[in-house]
């Protein structure tokens, strides 16, 4: 069996869904089997595409008019392709020629995984690419602390004063759960820390602004 998949990104792309409709119907769809989604292919929530994939069976065939009307990138395409696939589903796409029932198609479906693949490795070779020339020029990713190190040291200097937590938190304007947190990150706990080393506690926050990030009170 043959069912159809349209989409158009707004309610009034009503050409747009026509055409679709009228070549699904002509490559041999049953209008009886054809869903519908009237909204962004960025969108993860498709209604009709679920629908649709929940009504194939295996030895029936998802049929759509181009390949983005099903996928919105080429790794969603890929899988979602590929859980057809392993359902007994095949897939054909009439403006691109491609079904993955035919030795043709399969190979084409193929070279497309290879694309995707060699698609990610370039973007994980720009990331690395990228986090090593800011490590060169000496900055470090993570989030920015929100509590500088000059008021962190102020912060372990009350406590080691003999400060409690709650009057920390009132007089730094911290959240209770954000400075335990913040002592944990940096090691700090009572009694361990003196003030002699408010020094290495705040340089640990400039050296690693990731890991030393604390939450200003709101």
């Amino acid at each position: 069996m043959l069912v159809g998949y349209m989409r158009v990104s707004t309610d009034g792309d009503r050409q747009v869904l026509d055409l679709q409709r009228d070549a699904l119907l002509a490559a041999g769809v049953d209008e009886r089997h054809l869903f519908e989604d009237r909204l962004s292919g960025s969108r993860d929530s498709r209604p009709g595409l679920a629908k649709a994939l929940t009504f194939v069976r295996p030895g029936d065939c998802l049929v759509v008019w181009k390949l983005d009307r099903l996928g919105r990138s080429l790794p969603h395409l890929l899988t979602t392709v590929i859980g057809l696939k392993e359902r007994g589903v095949a897939f054909r796409s009439l403006t691109e020629q491609m079904d993955t029932a035919t030795p043709q198609g399969e190979f084409l479906f193929s070279v497309f995984g290879a694309l995707a693949q060699f698609e990610r490795s370039l973007i994980q070779e720009r990331v690395r690419a990228g986090l090593e020339a800011a490590r060169r020029r000496g900055r470090r990713g993570g989030r920015p602390a929100a509590i500088g190190a000059e008021k962190l040291g102020a912060v372990i200097a009350a406590l080691d004063g003999g400060a409690t937590k709650a009057a920390v938190c009132r007089t730094f304007g911290i959240r209770r759960s954000t400075l335990i947190d913040s002592l944990a990150r940096i090691g700090w706990s009572a009694g361990g820390k003196g003030a002699g080393d408010i020094n290495d506690a705040t340089a640990a926050v400039d050296g690693n602004p990731g890991r030393g990030a604390v939450r200003s009170a709101t």
